[in-house]
């Protein structure tokens, strides 16, 4: 049943699905008109909306980049390409492959989303070169689906948020007061959420795995390379640039900030989980132009966020400006009871981030909204984010920004995995339901 689903799923996907450029531009003008017809305003009206919101993430986007490229940067080093061959050794079967592809993902998008994309990416280039007859399309479909429970991580935008006290008009709204991550990522009630999709999502992308007729595998030209680049040291430039101590001091010193920090009562926030990986990337590279050459392959990974963030981010402010994002949650909210409002929250969360498809961006949209009603309701403040930050994880599957890096490693499109993202949609989205009833 999963495989025939997935296979319904995949030739929809292969035959309508257009690049994901182009659904940024679709989401628009969706967008666009829903702020005339549903609210109201003007098309001149939207457009400035639209215009407006274009460079509102800038300080966000860049914060993105930058987890997006020390976390590529950190998964280039040697020490951390050795560990991905000899965990790739441990596949000997297709099935095997797609199960510890799975595992691995979600571990390392735990840990940071942009550390699991990149990670996942290369993962599934040498699992595919190592196992001989498993379908590449669905080894990087799995990689992707780690991407589930990020928000629940480490570097999940809305725990780290809320963790410190900014000052903001969030903070504001929140009176002053923090939530600790011991409160929402290290909350027995997530764990338990995230523990069951550990152990039930490979299972699941296992069973979609296609007859062997159907199999396709990697490509040589999508295998990629694993040598190190030559160290060249014909000139004095050339010994300082391909030496070990410049970067080591440098890593030193960003490793002292670190520890003195936390020794002076900082608290984890996204740009220290930033500032880890580019320290961390720094110690483990062997030279300043090892560094450099992973930085410049890392790069070419941003190139569709760097494109469609600022198209989402009109999006955003048509959304935000016009009313459709308070219309769409107050709707999710004047439906649920006590009961329910976790629920409803993470659908509406789910929605919104087909329009929003940031978590911190996201947060802003729907904070002001659901914070209030769940003071009014008794509700607790970390069940209604971690509510928000599972519907941001959740139909990311189906939200295909995120990809973009991972895809551009893999070298396939948005519509070869797709298909089965969406599976894994369905499944986590029953996972998460229950959790939402009956946990937070």
């Amino acid at each position: 049943m999963i495989r025939a689903l997935s296979n319904f799923f995949t030739g929809i996907m292969q035959r309508w699905l257009p690049d994901a450029f182009i659904i940024a531009i679709i989401l628009t003008f969706v967008v666009l008109l829903g702020g005339v017809l549903g609210e109201g305003h003007t098309p001149a009206k939207m457009i400035k909306f639209w215009g407006d919101g274009v460079w509102n993430l800038l300080i966000f986007s860049m914060q993105v980049i930058i987890t997006l490229v020390t976390g590529s940067v950190l998964a280039q080093t040697a020490i951390v390409k050795k560990g991905l061959r000899k965990l790739a050794s441990l596949a000997k079967t297709p099935s095997q492959a797609i199960i510890l592809m799975t595992t691995i993902a979600l571990i390392c998008c735990w840990i940071s989303w942009g550390f699991g994309l990149i990670t996942s990416a290369l993962m599934a280039r040498e699992i595919a070169r190592q196992v001989k007859g498993v379908h590449y399309p669905l080894l990087v479909a799995s990689a992707y689906s780690g991407m589930l429970i990020w928000h629940a991580g480490l570097s999940g935008s809305i725990p780290l948020k809320i963790a410190v006290s900014d000052g903001d008009v969030l903070g504001t709204l929140m009176n002053g007061t923090t939530i600790p991550l011991a409160e929402t990522i290290f909350s027995w009630e997530v764990i338990v959420i995230c523990l069951v999709i550990f152990i039930t999502l490979p299972i699941i992308n296992r069973l979609m795995m296609p007859e062997p007729h159907e199999v396709v595998e990697i490509h040589p030209e999508q295998a990629g390379t694993e040598e190190d680049i030559p160290i060249q040291s014909n000139t004095p430039a050339d010994k300082i640039e391909n030496h070990r101590l410049p970067t080591l001091l440098l890593g030193l010193l960003g490793g002292y900030y670190v520890v003195d920090y936390f020794l002076g009562g900082g608290k984890v926030g996204l740009n220290t989980v930033n500032f880890i990986f580019l320290v961390m990337g720094l110690l483990l590279h062997r030279s300043p132009a090892s560094y450099l050459a992973a930085l410049n392959e890392a790069v070419k990974g941003v190139s569709g966020i760097v494109l469609q963030f600022p198209l989402y981010a009109g999006i955003m402010g048509m959304m935000v400006q016009s009313g459709l994002a308070v219309s769409m949650s107050e709707w999710f909210i004047s439906i649920s009871t006590a009961d329910t409002f976790t629920l409803f929250t993470f659908l509406s969360a789910g929605v919104v981030n087909f329009f929003v498809p940031s978590g911190g961006g996201q947060w802003a949209v729907q904070a002001p909204i659901v914070i209030p009603a769940a003071q009014a309701l008794g509700i607790p403040l970390n069940q209604v984010a971690m509510a928000v930050a599972f519907g941001d994880a959740w139909t990311n599957m189906v939200q295909p920004l995120w990809a973009l890096p991972l895809l551009g490693i893999a070298k396939l499109g948005i519509k070869d995995i797709m298909g089965y993202c969406t599976v894994a949609l369905l499944w986590s989205g029953l996972v998460y339901t229950l959790g939402m009833l009956f946990l937070l």
